[in-house]
């Protein structure tokens, strides 16, 4: 019975919310507002299957892994609001 709560309150949302993330990185594309994991605000120039540039400021572009784009910054910006 303790498996069976912690299953539905720790591991079926973390599940959850690690395929919600999947989609979204899955669905990225160039000139979109991203954040990083590491909080760095940016936008989407090029996208390969294992990196991403993104331009963090005028002329200023920066390789990352395509597993540390966090979340889309148009809409983290709409939830602060």
């Amino acid at each position: 019975a303790m498996f069976v709560i912690m299953y539905f309150f720790m591991i079926r949302p973390q599940n959850k919310k690690q395929k919600e993330i999947a989609n979204f990185r899955k669905s990225l594309q160039v000139n979109q507002s991203v954040i990083t994991a590491g909080g760095i605000h940016g936008i989407i120039k090029e996208i390969t299957d294992d990196y991403i540039v993104l331009e963090i400021a005028s002329n200023v572009k920066i390789k990352i892994d395509k597993n540390s784009i966090f979340a889309d910054a148009s809409a983290a910006s709409n939830q602060s609001k």
